[in-house]
């Protein structure tokens, strides 16, 4: 598999601010990565950088810990070469955030407590070329099972409506719907119990119907201008509509399943699509189809300012995905977890240059340096 022709050599002194970047902080997220595919392999994006090809880098960073930020750095010189994305469009990169909830939750449905949380169902299917029907929607990734063969599987609207009630599929219960919502567009969240004790939910699967954000249906309808979409403006006008809540949710007909996880260390996020622990400020969500999961992404977005008011300018490991991440320079920012990330998550909005550092090896034989 060759490198993709959207990559182009640049020389590290080229990325903006790259010198003055945390890397030990970047360090340890990739580590994680070394240590996960120490056991398994990461698969390889098709874009080309082979997941073989970090084993040197990998190798060295499992044997160390704590670098500093000037070790961390020269770690990445060495063993990694930066390439510029080129969006396949010809536009500019961009990349929007996403965070964990933390929220309260009730290990039974009360009077209060009556949204729930569900687990995956038994009849939920992968669906791959081989055992995919005749006719059966090629988007689709899961299907149930049923005794005539695999059929599509129930939507947002018949799930939230009873179609798998009586299944004992609850894992928790939420008060509030738009929680719950959002959880499901995050994919993971942090559970408050009303017992006192702390749980952890994360992604399991899906239904399989295709994503709809509820900022694009609104932006579709005319209620608020694409410029203003945020996850805070789209919670403020649900919350002034509860009439037209479903209206507006039931458009996304994709539904997420969970299942319980530790809460093993408190500072770092959910285990992701990476099968690590995310870290705040250092995990971005991108396009596994193209992507290689671990594959350090360096990014400058100078109109991004909910870090910091001077830009962002950050060295980030590929480490999870989403159904609206599509595109080789599309990225989602792990803002960390609770209401505070959340408020920074819901205003990220921003043009960026992606740079990937590719494995040296790689690069050298592909004849890539300049």
């Amino acid at each position: 598999m060759a490198l993709s022709t959207l990559f182009r050599p640049v020389d590290f002194e080229a990325l903006p601010g790259w010198r003055t970047d945390g890397h030990d902080l970047a360090f340890a997220a990739f580590r994680r990565c070394a240590t996960r595919a120490a056991g398994k392999p990461y698969r390889s994006g098709s874009l080309g950088i082979a997941a073989e090809a970090f084993a040197p880098a990998y190798e060295e960073a499992r044997s160390k810990a704590n670098l500093d930020a000037r070790e961390a750095r020269l770690f990445f010189e060495r063993h990694f070469v930066p390439m510029a994305i080129k969006p396949g469009d010809g536009g500019t990169g961009f990349v929007t955030g996403f965070y964990e909830p933390i929220v309260e939750a009730s290990p039974v449905r009360t009077g209060r407590f009556r949204v729930p949380l569900l687990s995956r169902p038994d009849d939920l299917v992968a669906v791959e070329d081989a055992n995919r029907p005749a006719g059966f929607d090629p988007y689709l990734a899961f299907g149930r099972a049923t005794p005539d063969g695999i059929v599509e599987y129930h939507d947002r609207q018949a799930i939230e409506s009873g179609a798998l009630d009586g299944k004992g599929l609850e894992i928790a219960w939420l008060e509030d719907a738009v929680d719950a919502y959002f959880i499901h567009v995050q994919g993971a969240a942090r559970l408050e119990m009303t017992d006192g004790t702390s749980r952890r939910v994360t992604y399991a699967a899906k239904s399989g119907q295709r994503f709809t954000g509820a900022g694009r249906v609104l932006v579709d309808l005319g209620e608020i201008p694409l410029a203003e979409v945020t996850m805070q403006s789209i919670r403020g006008w649900l919350r002034e509509r509860p009439d037209r809540m479903n209206e507006i949710l039931w458009r996304n007909r994709s539904y997420i399943f969970f299942r319980e996880a530790p809460v093993d260390d408190p500072s770092l996020g959910p285990i992701a699509a990476a099968k690590v622990p995310l870290t705040a400020g250092r995990s971005i969500a991108v396009d596994r189809l193209l992507h290689t999961f671990g594959t350090p992404l360096f990014i400058s977005a100078d109109s991004l300012t909910a870090f910091g008011s001077d830009g962002f300018r950050r060295l980030m490991i590929a480490q999870d995905t989403g159904s609206a991440i599509t595109g080789p320079a599309r990225g989602d920012l792990f803002t960390g977890s609770g209401s505070e990330a959340g408020e920074v998550a819901g205003i990220i909005r921003a043009a960026a240059d992606f740079f990937a550092l590719v494995p040296r090896g790689l690069a050298e034989g592909e004849g890539r340096i300049r």
